[in-house]
């Protein structure tokens, strides 16, 4: 497959593409700036606008899906809800229907205890932009799946973790950014948890 991957540049997206290229997937890394990745056969690197609907239009063309491990902007406090609505028409024009979207747990109030509720409250900005980007997913025709992990570490790939659709898994804590790009790229390659909003922990 031909992936079309944003936030490459950052911990998780670093490890889905080094994933998606393990498995013999060709990736292109749209970025605000290439100093960060090193350019290789299947890896293409293009520096373009998130806001841009015109580059990303033309950047996406000819990819099979489109992976999101963006992070939000302190500067901009409705950055991942912006992107996504440049991201929605830019798909329909070149016929993509899959999306990965890494989001976070907490997003929809799911976090349960005291603990969750501090969580959340703590979250309450970054969390709320992506609930605006993930509401764009689900009020659209896409064949969407929103990943929630719990506290995201730089431990291992342990391919030893537990799922729960739109819930969080049962006093789940953390998880590695390794097994969140692993989780993203097998939904991918195996058509799994389309429509669906998955929470992540060990």
């Amino acid at each position: 497959m031909k992936l079309f991957v944003l936030g490459a540049t950052g911990r998780t997206g670093h490890q889905f593409i080094d994933q998606a290229i393990e498995h013999g997937h060709d990736v292109t890394a749209f970025v605000r700036e290439q100093k960060k990745l090193i350019r290789t056969p299947q890896l293409e690197i293009i520096e373009g606008d998130l806001y841009d609907i015109d580059s990303l239009t033309e950047a996406m063309h000819g990819h099979d899906a489109v992976v999101s491990c963006l992070g939000t902007d302190l500067s901009d406090p409705d950055f991942l809800a912006s992107v996504t609505d440049k991201l929605v028409p830019a798909m329909k024009t070149n016929g993509i229907s899959r999306v990965v979207y890494l989001a976070s747990a907490g997003i929809d109030n799911e976090i349960p205890g005291l603990a969750g509720k501090a969580i959340t409250f703590m979250l309450r900005k970054p969390l709320r932009d992506h609930r605006g980007a993930v509401d764009l997913w689900r009020n659209s025709s896409f064949d969407y799946t929103i990943v929630r992990p719990m506290q995201l570490t730089d431990g291992p790939r342990t391919s030893t973790y537990r799922t729960a659709i739109d819930e969080v898994p049962e006093n789940g804590k953390h998880i590695s950014r390794a097994d969140v790009a692993q989780f993203m790229l097998h939904a991918i390659e195996e058509e799994e948890h389309v429509r669906e909003s998955v929470g992540l922990a060990y």
